[in-house]
């Protein structure tokens, strides 16, 4: 590997620039990366790279997985929940079946097991595909949090799937009863593990003598912890690592400071940046691998079972949004559902058309082993990889490059946010200065006088001059002036709550403000 580390490094800039073109020209960037790799991989001369499976599950997929969760709000998710829950365990299930009943009557050699396999593995849409393209796309905030709330979630169904289909085409055998029971634990068990190795990592926080960086590196450790430990114990890493990432990212105001709360989400953001990149370059650059494979199969045959297969899923995925807007219209009058109202034909039909596939397929379809028990070939193997590679290649091109397209011709109506969110925005820092001046005036009406910088701060709160400097005279201010930070970062944090139709991203702006006003504090180099 060292011999060739030019190439990775010449990989990693190009991927840089890759991106930095993406965003100039308002283009999903897996996209770019991916044809980027296809390209890269008929040079001559070029390293062969192999794509290992557990390198993806294990150095991969855990943090790209945790980033998301802690960027993801539990209250749009909760809110939610039951379409997403639908899509990520439901929707999955009838794609497998499809698939599978697809693959079996018109793909030869492919038992109804090796259908489920590949349906197992081609069903979940890729978190970070979506999330990449919905950052270039305007879509309703509704819309935006359930489909980042099901591709958290519908790694973990699928993957359970493929387990299980696994297991029915190596052995020929499938009881209905121990995989039932193997269900429920893969579930349950990955739920309950994160949720314990969270709260361990709560408490090293808490009682530890930690600083930002000692914090910053327990967050990297806590995500592979997750997912070893469930792995381990034949639960779902997945799950594992996708509770345990909301349970802290709900919690990070309890036993994160403001300053390791600033540059933790620095460095994850870099860090998760480059795995993105890296994963959607390593997907086109192991074509010749996937391609070789193949033998004397007729390639133009096997590209034709990977579009239909690709049709199929889309279809599937579209029909299923519509069915899942009949079902909340018809189910509106014995339950309570997020919002009674119809969101339109326009909704089911983005949603439908969000499917790109991505990392979890590629890695699961190379971790099918090369033989049996018996030591005979796998069956369907290289057919499988193939397909599987069609599909992310067709669906990150077809859907990733026409979504833009699609909003713009047939926008989604936005139900939740009337009013702009410079409005709402303008409303909050109106009320955090409310907030920080009944502090000032209830708390510390005494020190206002004796403390000048504490009587400039109260007049700059009523004039709404957020870009005055404070002046840190005395040590007895700065600790007003944080439990003023304190009690704004309070209040938000219970408006946040309490408001079910707030925009979290706003609330999430403004803590992010109010962290970097007590960091400024502690840069003076005074101690509180």
């Amino acid at each position: 590997m060292l011999k060739d580390f030019e190439f990775y490094l010449f990989l990693v800039f190009l991927i840089t620039m890759l991106i930095m073109l993406a965003n100039k020209i308002k283009v999903a960037y897996p996209v770019l990366l991916v044809v980027a790799g296809l390209i890269i991989s008929f040079i001559p001369g070029v390293p062969s790279i192999k794509v290992e499976p557990e390198l993806l599950f294990i150095i991969f997929l855990p943090p790209l997985l945790y980033e998301a969760a802690w960027s993801t709000s539990w209250k749009e998710l909760w809110r939610w929940r039951r379409i997403i829950f639908s899509f990520a365990f439901v929707v999955v299930f009838f794609t497998a079946l499809s698939v599978a009943a697809f693959a079996n009557y018109f793909i030869p050699g492919f038992s109804l097991a090796l259908g489920f396999l590949l349906g197992g593995i081609v069903s979940p849409p890729d978190a970070v595909s979506a999330g990449a393209i919905l950052k270039f796309v305007k879509v309703p905030k509704r819309l935006a949090s359930i489909l980042e709330g099901e591709s958290l979630l519908n790694d973990a169904s699928s993957l359970i799937i493929f387990r299980f289909a696994m297991i029915a085409a190596a052995t020929g055998q499938f009881v209905w009863h121990e995989a039932a029971g193997s269900f429920v634990w893969m579930c349950l068990g990955g739920l309950g593990i994160g949720l314990a190795i969270a709260y361990v990592f709560l408490k090293l926080h808490k009682m530890l003598p930690t600083d930002s960086n000692i914090d910053i590196l327990l967050t990297f450790i806590a995500p592979f912890s997750m997912y070893l430990a469930a792995e381990q114990l034949h639960a779902s890493g997945v799950l594992a690592v996708v509770t345990g990432g909301l349970f802290l990212s709900y919690r990070s105001h309890d036993f994160l400071s403001s300053a390791s709360r600033i540059r933790t989400v620095t460095v994850w953001e870099s860090l998760c940046f480059l795995l993105n990149g890296i994963v959607f370059m390593l997907i086109g650059l192991d074509l010749p691998e996937i391609v070789s494979g193949l033998g004397d199969t007729d390639i133009y045959t096997a590209i034709g079972y990977g579009i239909a297969v690709t049709i199929v899923l889309i279809i599937v995925r579209i029909l299923a949004g519509y069915g899942a807007l009949v079902t909340t219209l018809i189910m509106r009058n014995f339950i309570t559902v997020a919002d009674p109202q119809s969101p339109g034909w326009q909704t089911p039909l983005i949603i439908g058309w969000t499917g790109m596939r991505g990392v979890v397929s590629l890695a699961a379809a190379l971790s099918i082993p090369m033989t049996l028990d018996d030591g005979s070939p796998f069956p369907q193997r290289n057919m499988i990889l193939f397909i599987t590679f069609i599909v992310i290649l067709l669906t990150l091109l077809l859907q990733g490059l026409t979504l833009p397209f699609l909003l713009k011709k047939f926008p989604p109506v936005d139900r939740d946010f009337i009013r702009s969110a410079k409005e709402i925005d303008y409303d909050i820092q109106n009320s955090l200065a409310k907030v920080a001046l009944d502090k000032i005036r209830s708390d510390y009406a005494d020190k206002i006088e004796s403390f000048p910088a504490l009587k400039d701060q109260l007049q700059k709160y009523e004039n709404q001059l957020s870009s005055s400097e404070i002046i840190l005279n005395y040590k007895e201010y700065r600790h007003i002036y944080i439990d003023i930070l304190d009690t704004q970062r309070n209040w938000l944090i219970n408006k946040n709550r309490e408001e079910l139709l707030l925009d979290e991203n706003i609330i999430r702006k403004h803590l992010r403000i109010l962290d970097l006003q007590e960091e400024r504090l502690n840069m003076k180099g005074y101690t509180v």
